[in-house]
């Protein structure tokens, strides 16, 4: 299989998976906010913590590492392309 191939494949998902995640594409950034509030409150239930979760990070934070994915995306697309002339 060739590199090319592959950074196509690879730059492309992240594209799509980062853009999904940074435009809030069916609220994709809230619900892994939501998620992780669950998660942390889950946790501190198991550790006998009774108290109100922390919030470890919030939709803008997700919307920022979905942009950042994105633009990987895109860096791996372009070297596909790059690679495949």
């Amino acid at each position: 299989m060739s590199t090319a191939l592959v950074l196509l494949t690879i730059g492309l998902t992240l594209f799509t998976a980062g853009s999904w995640v940074a435009l809030n594409i069916r609220g994709a950034a809230a619900s892994l906010e939501r998620r992780a509030a669950a998660n942390a409150e889950l946790a501190m239930h198991a550790r006998g913590d009774l108290g109100p979760a922390r919030r470890v990070a919030s939709a803008g934070f997700y919307r920022f590492l979905g942009t950042v994915i994105a633009l990987c995306g895109t860096v791996l697309t372009l070297g596909g392309l790059l690679e495949s002339l």
